[in-house]
């Protein structure tokens, strides 16, 4: 199958580039600047930006299937003019047009736990108003809703290590909040298995990893990884968020009021659809083992 990958050139879209093509697929990776990184050189290159139609159209082209990778994290405040509305659901609406218009059968997006049109802050907001655009498409799709992906060049260690500090650190709530960590070495199999069984179109997967751990706890495991202790003092959440729209405005502060908010509710899943693509819950790998392990050893 030949397949588009917008945002190829991030996380996780070099991670999946690598595995399509040693399944034996015919890639091309899109991306807003030009240059290879760690893409495998077995992957065209395509340059554009999935918020301006005209950028991407003539590259999907070609294609049996696109995979909407394309996202502003929710763990920064986006700043400038690229926005959750513009990224999420104008690219989305972009490349679901360009995929319509050039006869492409496959559309694989990534949204996000949680996504809800109506829900409580602009990034799950604009991830669920994307998926309603895909779910209206022509196309035959595929949404993944994953918890946070964690591994190498992924953000979810260097956002906790941002948000605190080693041997003591305050954390809203105490850091109660309560996520499902799950490993991109077990995500992206799972993504490239959409290619090649029927049976996944028209599906929507929530992800996860095999253990549900609290930010208090990612602290401690992301500090003892580097020989450090830490002791987690709680900071009332109003107060937090209080302090974070205050800061908000000012340009060196990566946090803002969403970021304050999305702290309120858990990323946890109920029935994890990992097994719906033969995988063992209890077989995929613990934050703590990634942190533990050096990453050569988990390929």
């Amino acid at each position: 199958m030949n397949v588009f990958v917008a945002g190829g050139a991030g996380f996780i879209g070099t991670n999946l580039c690598t595995e399509l093509v040693e399944r034996g697929h015919d890639v091309t990776a899109l991306s807003r600047t030009p240059g290879r990184g760690s893409i495998p050189e077995e992957v065209d290159l395509a340059v554009g930006d999935v918020s301006a139609y005209d950028s991407i159209e003539d590259a999907v082209a070609g294609h049996d299937a696109v995979v909407n990778l394309v996202s502003l994290a929710p763990l920064w405040e986006p700043k400038g003019d690229r926005d959750h509305e513009t990224v999420h659901v104008g690219g989305t609406e972009n490349l679901v047009r360009a995929a319509e218009t050039h006869d492409v059968e496959r559309f694989l997006q990534m949204s996000a736990l949680g996504a809800n049109p109506d829900g409580d802050t602009a990034y799950i907001r604009a991830k669920g108003r994307a998926e309603e655009v895909v779910r209206d498409s022509s196309l035959e799709w595929t949404i993944f809703r994953p918890s946070v992906v964690f591994g190498d060049g992924g953000e979810f260690v260097a956002f906790t290590k941002t948000l605190t500090t080693p041997y003591v650190t305050g954390l809203p709530g105490g850091g109660e909040t309560r996520f499902q960590p799950i490993w991109v070495g077990d995500l992206v199999p799972m993504l490239a298995d959409v290619f090649e069984d029927d049976d996944h179109v028209g599906g929507t997967y929530e992800v996860g990893g095999p253990q549900v751990v609290t930010l208090a706890d990612v602290t401690e495991l992301v500090y003892e990884a580097d020989g450090k202790s830490v002791t987690v003092l709680p900071i009332p959440m109003l107060l937090a968020k209080l302090g974070l729209a205050v800061a908000e405005p000012l340009p060196f502060v990566p946090f803002g009021s969403d970021q304050a908010r999305s702290l309120e509710f858990d990323n946890t899943i109920t029935d994890n659809d990992v097994t719906a693509f033969g995988r063992d819950v209890d077989g995929l790998t613990t934050l703590r083992a990634y942190l533990e392990t050096d990453a050569t050893e988990l390929e």
